[in-house]
Parts: structure tokens; C-alpha cells; sequence
């Protein structure tokens, strides 16, 4: 009790914390714009922008004061069992539309690594298929045919295809545990792409088991094989600073801690007593499913009681990610709308105070791209509204009157903003190389050249995803139902054709951009070219950041030294692809599993 006490204390701290300074820095940032844009004359452009530069200051430094939360707070003792494991564990890999030779692949290796820990047979596979084009579901139907041969799993490993896919992949996990759930104690919820250690889900087990208030436990996946340039960023950004990130928002959110949706291990009756999601009234994209499920159902388990926690220190557990920015925009899109869709859940009725500011945070994560456009769009239009400068405001006083210069307020408000975005990543650094976690990186010279060749990369391609982030907030907005499509996975090399098509209206955006400060505003040309120029090149830098890679920078652990699990995978697909035919059985022999 005394230590659940002490963590309650700790977590409200971190949150008044986090919450006071972010909001001081956003007013700062208000005030001293407010003074800059003032000093040719007041109008009301110079308080919308203010405003503008509020909102998106505050979301700015709400990431910043997360990584330092991170920085200074350490992972808790969890209480753990040790011995034998009594319950039974289903693992749920829900599919939709994918390659069944690599995911079929992932859970042979998976298997076989549960094997090796004692505790494989306290462990189920569902497949769990919401595929509609039938010819990838007869590959389906095939290739379990091959999983079953190989791992012997009659009994642990099943699989069944849906006839209709209500509610998508949250209707898919609702319809097993209907059906299946009263036979297990815990359900382990993987995407078609994840990748786990055996011993990190007995692991995962062995803590549900010592905590019975605890109703789901979030991992932190790191991304694995990733090949492109912008993959293999993407890769090295979330091996080195996520778990900094993710140490933060676990001392934020204690208890009522995130879901993200795969990698996770919910307790099978807290999950069926508390997640039934509603169907929301009207048509998407603000009514129908729920798309965005993961963070509801966290929200309802932590209404029904149950803790949610996210642990970041438990390892192995990990996931693919897009290869391309475009294919990066297409998932982000449907994230976009089920974040918005969480606007309609804000006042539901019972939600703990945080998990309503969880939603918020969603939300305002992908508003805060459309204030930056408009503050941009402000600025360069503001000419056009502000009042002429009266050089002579003293009557019968013969002396002009000039302006102050105000450029030292401009360029201290832009490095205060750059600091939000930068420092964190920065002190990240600092501490790796302190705590020797820089050598699994490459060592600490290639961890800071992998890092400033990080910053540098995402600041060209920010204004990208930010033009993405903003056309996906208008299509929402103006009523576009994104559905939700299946994952574009392996090799994402773009040609420059299919960037162009991909990004054209981007370059367009950039020149008008240009032409528009150059008419409006000149002397705000040279302070957009960081924003304009990358989107006026989007197709190349789309094009070139989609390339295999060569470098020696973005090293991460598993490169070095692959996973067990992962080198079972490749074994496993090394010996697969030699087969023309999975197996000679035909498709009538195999029968749908009862349990699944």
C-alpha cells in the first residue's frame, strides 16, 4: 500500500509538473510574440497569431517535458511470481489482407521460442482473419496447413476467417473472446507484424499474475528490419529515444496508463467485463466503429477499476513499421480520424479525468500541424491587415518616431521553439553515453552523429508529414471516411513517378507559399525557405528517403545482434520459400478449430 501510495504521489507530481511548465512555456511564447507582432501596430492578426503560436508552443513543450520526466524517473519494482504457469495465455493475431507466409512465419518462430522457455504449452495461437480477397485467404487456409505441420500445433494453434469483419480488428478480438474467451486467463493481442520472445511473454504472464488489479500491461515495440533511409530513421529514432519517451508517459499516466493497440496483454475477463465498444450514431468518419479502439478500451478498463501500465522495461518485443513516407501518411490517416473520433467520447459518462486528457492529447496531436499552416498562412498575410505606421504620433513634434527593432524577440522566440524540439533529443544522447547505452548504438560518436543526422533529416521532412497531417485533418473534417486499409508491407521503394503522384499538390503548396510571401510579405521569404524549399522538393526527398540504405549511421541492437526470435523467423522463411506447394493436403481437409 505504502508503495502504491508513494507512486500515486510521484505520478501527480510528474502530471502538475509537466502540465504547469508546458503551459508557462506556451504563454511565453504568446507574450513575446504578441510583443514582436505589436510593434508595427496592434490588430487582431497579431492576437490570432498569438494564439496560434499558444497552442502549438503548448503541444511543443508537452513532448519536451515528457522526454525529461523520462530523463529523471526510473521504472518502478514491479511484483513478479516465479515457477510453474498455471493459466492459459491465447495469443491473438488478428490479419487482414496479409502475406500469411511472413505472418505464419512470425508465430512459427514464436512458438518455437515459447517452446524453448518450458511454458509453450500454457500458450494458444488464433489467427484471427478478417481478409476479404478470397485468393489470399485460400493462401491462408493453405499455409496454416504448413504452420500446423511444422510446429506440430494441433491444439495450440488455430485459425478461422470471419464472414464479415464488423467492428474491424476490435470487432475481430470481440468475436474470439464470444466465442473463446471463458477458455483462457489472458490474451496476448499482437498485430500481423509482431515479433515477441517467448520468455518476454512468460515474462508479461508472470507479472498479471502478481498484480490481480491489473487488467492490461503495454510493451514498447522497437522496430525491426527496416531497410529504406526513412525506415531505418524511423527505426533508430524508436530504439533510441522511446524509451525515454515511454518512461515519461508511463510516470505520467501510472495507472491508467495506454494502449497502442498490439504487444499487450490484457486480463481476459477485465477485457470482456469492460471494452464492449459502442457504435457511435451517424456516419464516419465521427460516427460508425470506433477506429481508434486501443485507447478506448484503456480508458474503460481504468473506469472499471483495473490498472492499466505500461512497462517499459520489459524487452523483446517488437514490430515492423512503413518504409516510405507515403505509405507512413496513408496509416497515420487512419489514425488521424480516430483520434478526431475520440471528440465524440470526451464527456462519456464515468471516464477517469486522465484518460479524457489522453483523448484530448490525440487530438491535439494532429490539430497542432493545421495551427502551425494557419500561423504560417497569418503571418504572410498580415501585411494586408495591419495598420500603416505612423512615423509622427506626437502632434506638432518634428521628428519622426521609429520602431524599435524587434528582431531580437523573433530570433529568441525561434530558438526557444528549435530548443522544445531539439534539446530533449540532445540530453538523450547525454544520458545514453553516461549510462553506456550508447554501445549497443555503435558507441557514443556514432550515436550523436545517428542522432544530429536524425534531426537534421526530420526537420527537411517535418513540412512533409505536416501538409499530410493537415490534408488528413480537412478530409475528416469535411467528411471523408478514410476506412481502413490493409498495410502496404515489404520492399516500399518509390520511383519519383510515384512520388510525384503521391505528393504533387505538396510542391504546389510550397510555390504558392513562396509566391505568396514574396507578393505579401518579402521580408519573410527568407525565414519560410526551411519550410517551403522541402515541400517544393517533396517528391525527391519522398523518392530518395525510400532507397535502401547503406549508411553505417541509425545502428541499432537488433542490427547488430538479430533476436533469437528473429533469427527463427528467417530460418523458418529460408525453408519455406523453397516449397512450390505448402502441402499436399487439399483446402476441404482443414476444419475450422471450435476454440478459435
Amino acid at each position: 500500500m505504502a508503495a502504491t501510495a508513494a507512486l500515486d504521489r510521484g505520478v501527480l507530481l510528474t502530471r502538475s509538473l509537466t502540465l504547469t511548465a508546458s503551459l508557462l512555456a506556451a504563454a511565453l511564447g504568446f507574450i513575446v510574440f504578441l510583443q514582436f507582432g505589436a510593434s508595427d501596430g496592434f490588430d487582431a492578426f497579431d492576437v490570432l497569431r498569438a494564439v496560434l503560436i499558444f497552442a502549438s508552443t503548448f503541444w511543443l513543450a508537452w513532448g519536451a517535458f515528457t522526454a525529461l520526466a523520462g530523463l529523471t524517473s526510473r521504472p518502478p519494482r514491479v511484483p513478479r511470481i516465479t515457477g510453474p504457469i498455471k493459466a492459459r495465455t491465447a495469443i491473438l493475431v488478428p490479419v487482414y489482407n496479409e502475406d500469411p507466409v511472413a505472418t505464419f512465419a512470425r508465430i512459427a518462430a514464436m512458438d518455437a521460442s515459447l517452446r524453448a522457455t518450458g511454458h509453450g504449452d500454457r500458450f494458444h495461437f488464433a489467427i484471427l482473419s478478417d481478409t476479404r480477397n478470397d485468393e489470399v485467404a485460400a493462401r491462408e487456409r493453405i499455409w496454416f496447413l504448413r504452420l500446423l505441420a511444422d510446429t506440430h500445433g494441433e491444439g495450440r494453434i488455430f485459425y478461422r476467417r470471419r464472414a464479415q469483419n464488423k467492428g474491424r480488428k476490435a470487432g475481430n478480438i470481440e468475436d474470439f473472446i464470444k466465442r473463446a474467451g471463458a477458455a483462457y486467463s489472458y490474451a496476448i493481442i499482437l498485430d500481423a507484424d509482431s515479433l515477441m520472445e517467448g520468455a518476454t511473454m512468460v515474462e508479461m504472464v508472470r507479472r498479471m499474475e502478481a498484480a490481480p488489479d491489473l487488467g492490461l500491461l503495454q510493451t514498447l515495440p522497437k522496430v525491426i528490419r527496416a531497410r529504406s533511409r526513412f525506415g531505418r530513421i524511423m527505426q533508430f529514432a524508436g530504439g533510441f529515444y522511446s524509451p525515454i519517451f515511454a518512461r515519461g508517459l508511463a510516470m505520467m499516466q501510472g495507472r491508467t496508463g495506454p494502449f497502442w493497440g498490439h504487444n499487450a496483454i490484457v486480463r481476459m475477463r477485465a477485457f470482456a467485463e469492460s471494452c464492449a465498444l459502442p457504435e457511435l450514431s451517424g456516419k464516419p468518419p465521427f460516427g460508425g466503429h470506433i477506429l481508434s479502439h486501443d485507447y478506448v478500451e484503456a480508458a474503460l478498463l481504468a473506469r472499471a477499476g483495473w490498472t492499466v501500465r505500461v512497462d517499459d522495461d520489459l524487452k523483446g518485443s517488437y514490430e515492423e513499421a512503413p518504409e516510405n513516407i507515403v505509405d507512413h501518411a496513408k496509416r497515420d490517416r487512419r489514425w488521424c480520424q480516430g483520434n478526431l473520433q475520440h471528440s465524440r467520447l470526451l464527456m462519456a459518462p464515468g471516464l477517469k479525468p486522465w484518460s479524457r486528457f489522453v483523448f484530448l492529447q490525440g487530438i491535439l496531436a494532429y490539430i497542432a500541424p493545421v495551427f502551425w499552416l494557419a500561423f504560417l498562412a497569418a503571418s504572410i498575410a498580415a501585411p494586408l491587415f495591419a495598420p500603416p505606421i505612423d512615423y509622427f504620433p506626437i502632434e506638432s513634434w518634428p521628428f519622426p518616431v521609429l520602431p524599435v527593432s524587434q528582431v531580437s524577440k523573433a530570433l529568441g522566440l525561434a530558438v526557444g521553439i528549435g530548443g522544445l524540439l531539439f534539446l530533449p533529443k540532445l540530453l538523450i544522447v547525454l544520458d545514453a553515453a553516461l549510462r553506456g547505452r550508447t554501445r549497443a548504438f555503435g558507441g557514443w560518436v556514432r550515436a550523436l552523429q545517428s542522432t544530429l543526422a536524425e534531426l537534421l533529416l526530420s526537420s527537411i521532412t517535418a513540412p512533409i508529414f505536416l501538409m499530410f497531417q493537415t490534408r488528413s485533418v480537412l478530409q475528416v473534417l469535411r467528411g471523408a471516411d478514410g476506412g481502413w486499409p490493409a498495410q502496404t508491407r515489404g520492399d516500399g521503394t518509390l520511383s519519383l513517378a510515384d512520388a510525384w503522384a503521391a505528393s504533387h499538390w505538396i510542391v504546389t503548396t510550397g510555390g504558392v507559399v513562396l509566391a505568396a510571401a514574396q507578393w505579401l510579405s518579402p521580408q519573410l521569404v527568407l525565414w519560410l525557405l526551411p519550410v517551403a524549399l522541402p515541400l517544393a522538393l517533396a517528391p525527391f526527398i519522398i523518392s530518395w528517403s525510400s532507397r535502401p540504405s547503406r549508411s553505417r549511421l541509425f545502428s541499432t541492437p537488433t542490427e547488430r545482434l538479430p533476436a533469437d526470435v528473429m533469427e527463427h523467423q528467417d530460418h523458418i522463411l529460408a525453408r519455406w520459400v523453397t516449397f512450390d506447394a505448402p502441402l499436399d493436403e487439399p483446402l476441404a481437409d482443414l476444419r475450422p478449430s471450435p476454440a478459435a
